[in-house]
């Protein structure tokens, strides 16, 4: 048993030593096994990396280093191989680093999308002490106050002009408004349908971050709502 593995080592130990020959006596050869060490590192730094981006440009870039070494080892096995992916894999690097941007772009934008909603929506006027709708309605509609007062009647908070509302609604899965809207004051609305709502979600990010930053406000206050009324309920001793 001992003998094989004896013979083994000395067979690794002199296909090592004239690799290192041979990598020694040529700058090309230097170059060639360089390429695959890097190839190697990028690999394994890809493995570990956090984000879509990262890993696909570390591959990339490891594809680049391993078609390197393949033409000055040369190499046809891994020619072959480097060859096909290095053109797919700058493709999807391109394509996850043109998403990215579109999104940081889009959550730049997302605050003027009441601003181009405009040209989607129709106006409506309310008198003063008029509903828009009440609770329990069928959510068909999101709505943007223009000018006057209007308040969420249940809990006595008033609507923001130039903010989009009816949204919480529109996309629960009853559609059915949780609040009453009503006018304080004359007011002007614009509305648009929920059906284009949805389309324009799918259509612009822009307008999708704009609705999710507005859900998860509504959700935050409803929380710190609940917990305010929460507080003096469980300030009472237990009888």
């Amino acid at each position: 048993m001992e003998q094989p593995l004896a013979e083994l080592a000395a067979q690794v130990g002199t296909s090592w030593s004239t690799l290192v020959q041979r990598v020694q006596g040529s700058p090309q050869q230097v170059l060639a096994h360089g390429a695959i060490v890097l190839a190697f590192a990028l690999t394994l730094a890809g493995a570990y990396a956090r984000t879509m981006m990262a890993l696909r440009w570390l591959v990339a870039a490891a594809g680049v280093a391993s078609l390197f070494h393949a033409l000055l080892a040369p190499s046809p096995i891994t020619l072959l191989t480097a060859g096909p992916l290095l053109p797919l894999n700058l493709w999807r690097a391109l394509e996850v680093t043109r998403l990215t941007h579109r999104v940081r772009r889009a959550g730049v934008q997302a605050d003027m999308a009441g601003v181009w909603l405009k040209a989607y929506m129709k106006s409506r006027r309310l008198k003063a002490g008029q509903l828009l709708f009440a609770k329990g309605d069928l959510a068909d509609h999101l709505y943007l106050l223009v000018h006057g007062d209007a308040e969420l009647a249940e809990i006595g908070r008033p609507l923001d002009v130039g903010r989009i509302f009816g949204e919480i609604a529109l996309f629960s899965p009853d559609q059915t408004r949780t609040q009453t809207v009503r006018a304080f004051s004359d007011c002007t609305l614009l509305e648009i349908h929920g059906s284009t709502v949805k389309e324009l979600f799918f259509q612009s990010p822009a307008f999708g971050f704009h609705l999710m930053e507005l859900l998860a406000m509504r959700l935050g206050a409803d929380v710190q709502r609940a917990k305010r009324h929460a507080a003096p309920l469980q300030a009472v001793p237990a009888a």
